[in-house]
Formats: structure tokens, C-alpha cells, sequence
């Protein structure tokens, strides 16, 4: 942290996206090769590391705010996009154990037919937290 303003060092922008994603795909591998090798323990403790690393947390908000094509759906909380430092401030407050949120629910057409079908869009917290479960 900078003393003087109280803003972090680094930016959204500025951040190594290689080295974060290398950092993820490493820990993937590992509970990989723990899994094929039957070892359940590690496999669980990998996972663990995994999501709650800064890392997977940083890759999952890029996914869910700046790659996925749904990223400008707004969900129970209205937010459609989000700017870099609210994207750095999710990633660091992204909790893993509380309750999920109502999702919106949307009703969509059917292909070929007048039918439609419920849709759930989940609020963006919850979406980020989906994805490091996922990554894990």
C-alpha cells in the first residue's frame, strides 16, 4: 500500500495477466495429478489454496466482468458494469461462505416455438464466486 494517498500500488490495468493465469493453471495441475494419482487429501487442500488464492480470484472477476459474453447482464443488484478499481475491490472482497443472492429471473423464447423458458441471472458477486468454485 502507498502511504501518502491510500491507494493501492497497482491498477487493474496493470496487472500481469500471464502471471496470474500461469498461477492458476499451476494449481489446477497439481489437484490434477493429486487426483489421478488417488491421493483425496491433497486433492482437497489444493483446492482450498486454490480458492481462496488473490490469483484465482483476480481471474474469476476477469471472466465474469471483462470475457463472458453476458458480462453487461445486470442481475438482482442493477450493476451492469463495473469500473477497474470497483473490478480490484470485488476481487479483494470476494467472500466464498456467505449466502448466495436471489437470482432475476427472466423469462426467454423458445426456439421455433411460441414457448418460453425461465432464465436466472445471478447478481456479478455472485457470478465471481461461481467462478472460483469452478476454477477449483
Amino acid at each position: 500500500m502507498n502511504t501518502v494517498d491510500n491507494q493501492p500500488l497497482y491498477g487493474w490495468n496493470t496487472l500481469c495477466w500471464k502471471k496470474i493465469e500461469r498461477v492458476v493453471f499451476k494449481l489446477q495441475t497439481r489437484s490434477y495429478r493429486a487426483q489421478r494419482r488417488g491421493d483425496s487429501k491433497p486433492v482437497r487442500s489444493l483446492q482450498r489454496l486454490l480458492m481462496k488464492s488473490r490469483s484465482a480470484k483476480l481471474f474469476a472477476t476477469r471472466r465474469v466482468t471483462q470475457d463472458n459474453r453476458g458480462k453487461a447482464t445486470a442481475g438482482v443488484d442493477g450493476v451492469k458494469s463495473l469500473t477497474p478499481a470497483e473490478r480490484l475491490d470485488l476481487a479483494a472482497t470476494l467472500p466464498l461462505t456467505s449466502q448466495a443472492a436471489p437470482v432475476r429471473r427472466v423469462r426467454i423464447p423458445k426456439p421455433g416455438t411460441e414457448e418460453t423458458r425461465p432464465l436466472g441471472i445471478p447478481p456479478i458477486q455472485d457470478r465471481a464466486r461461481q467462478t472460483v468454485v469452478k476454477l477449483a
